[in-house]
């Protein structure tokens, strides 16, 4: 079968991804976990909790448990992939799979010491015409997982994004203040560079994020211009009580 869609509009489709992992073994994208475990392992430990958006039916859930990290609930929108996945990690106590929506996430408060996902906003925004603005709509789905991810997090829990975004682009999604975390990236790949962002929570953003989301702020709503006001009859007035 061939996978790739005849429209990048149907990454967003739930129906092209069940299609696909009907027969669909197995897909990584941006690299398998050994690519960036030497980055990972600096910012989540082997004893923690950890979510997994759009686990697909990537290796990664898979090859993270086999280096010991055992606490993992996995979720994607898709019910024939979380029903492939189950079946197929059955024997791995600590490791859970949930059909769900990024943006609604059915775990309570502060449930999780980190939150990852590896490509699965990538997909969101693959219909977006020029990374330097990202269209209503996207930006609402985005802005809906980022808050359901924040709620999600421990104090100090971390955020990793691994993506093919840059920080010039990417950083204008992330650094926001009202998820209440810092933004700090990594990369890695040869000849393709990846990034990995790790946000968190709890911690203040950079003095350069802080501006940069001050000044997006600026350009959606602009200070109206400031107009001369017209002099008002006592001002013109007083002209006429000058003695000379």
């Amino acid at each position: 079968m061939d996978y790739l869609p005849d429209d990048n509009s149907r990454y967003k489709d739930v129906e092209y991804w069940d299609e696909r992992y009907r027969t669909e073994q197995c897909y990584d994208w941006l690299g398998s976990f050994s690519k960036f475990q030497h980055i990972l392992e600096k910012h989540v430990r082997k004893d923690e909790s950890i979510l997994i958006l759009g686990c697909g039916n990537s290796s990664m859930s898979g090859d993270m448990y086999g280096a010991g990290y055992r606490s993992i609930a996995n979720v994607d929108y898709s019910s024939v992939c979380i029903g492939a996945m189950s079946a197929r990690h059955r024997g791995c106590t600590g490791m859970s799979w949930h059909q769900m929506d990024v943006r609604r996430l059915g775990f309570p408060d502060t449930a999780f010491d980190v939150v990852l996902e590896k490509a699965t906003l990538d997909a969101i925004m693959v219909e977006e015409k020029t990374p330097w603005e990202v269209g209503p709509q996207t930006g609402a789905f985005i802005h809906q997982a980022l808050t359901e991810i924040s709620r999600c997090l421990k104090p100090g829990g971390r955020f990793v994004s691994i993506t093919f975004a840059q920080p010039f682009f990417r950083k204008r999604l992330y650094a926001r203040g009202e998820y209440d975390w810092s933004v700090t990236h990594h990369s890695y790949g040869e000849g393709f560079e990846y990034f990995v962002y790790v946000m968190t929570k709890g911690e203040k953003l950079s003095p350069a994020d802080a501006a940069l989301e001050r000044k997006q702020r600026e350009d959606l709503h602009p200070a109206p211009p400031v107009l001369a006001s017209a002099p008002s009859d006592d001002e013109e007035d007083f002209l006429c009580n000058i003695d000379l």
